[in-house]
């Protein structure tokens, strides 16, 4: 099974080469490595570039936002399974994708995987923040503002053709809304891994406080499409996320 893995980034010279030699260092060797870079102005380029031929492809260009770089790592996948690592996040272990894959295998049925990621600091030190468990997946739980954790989610290829990819018309929440597409529409037969998957840096590109209130609108409009209670699933689903910050 080929793991294709895509990476976005602009001006990401503090954390780059962190997330490539997390991508490299796990022990699964068949992964296409993808980076989409926005044409950085830092030394981003050069760095992704010392790499060599241990990145499968690399494109450097101006894009339309954090989802049209998406779309393009997308369309230029090959592999059977399609995964995300932020520019300013790291494999939990160097295990992660051997066990994606095994889990695949294990239920040749399931379109999707995900797992449990952690947020830390930004630091040397990586404490702990807030500690995101999935749980096993449930259409009660989405209406309850549940939704997996974007970056521990593999999808298999085939569902980005069939279903759609990212959808532009949101800046900052198109995630949400390509998940809630495959699991609460279409209904695709997931498998729920208890394991982490991924350590993320707050202050990254999913982590950014100043965006709390965009994400909010986006969410609403996102859950109203889908025929949902809008309100009531995006209290909800931030009261959640509070709860994974106590814990």
């Amino acid at each position: 099974m080929r793991i294709s893995l895509i990476t976005i980034c602009f001006n990401r010279k503090a954390t780059i080469s962190k997330t490539i030699k997390s991508v490299l260092s796990q022990d699964y060797n068949n992964i296409e490595y993808i980076i989409i870079d926005g044409n950085s102005t830092d030394s981003t380029k050069e760095i992704i570039q010392s790499f060599g031929d241990k990145i499968s492809k690399f494109v450097s260009e101006p894009d339309k936002g954090l989802y049209h770089a998406l779309n393009k790592g997308l369309q230029l996948a090959t592999g059977d399974v399609i995964g995300l690592m932020h520019s300013d996040d790291e494999f939990y272990d160097t295990e992660v994708v051997s066990q994606i894959v095994a889990a695949f295998h294990k239920n040749p049925n399931s379109k999707g995987v995900y797992g449990n990621g952690i947020y830390v600091t930004n630091d040397d030190k990586q404490s702990l923040v807030r500690n995101r468990i999935s749980g096993d997946f449930s259409i009660e739980k989405i209406k309850s503002g549940w939704v997996p954790l974007h970056t521990t989610v593999y999808l298999k290829r085939e569902l980005f053709e069939k279903y759609g990819y990212y959808n532009l018309d949101y800046k900052i929440a198109s995630d949400t809304e390509l998940l809630l597409r495959y699991l609460f529409q279409q209904k695709i037969e997931t498998t729920y891994l208890n394991i982490y998957f991924v350590k993320m840096r707050m202050g990254g590109l999913s982590t950014n406080y100043k965006r709390f209130f965009e994400v909010l609108i986006e969410d609403f409009r996102i859950y109203k499409n889908l025929g949902l209670p809008a309100y009531k699933i995006v209290f909800l689903k931030k009261l959640l996320t509070v709860r994974q910050y106590l814990k």
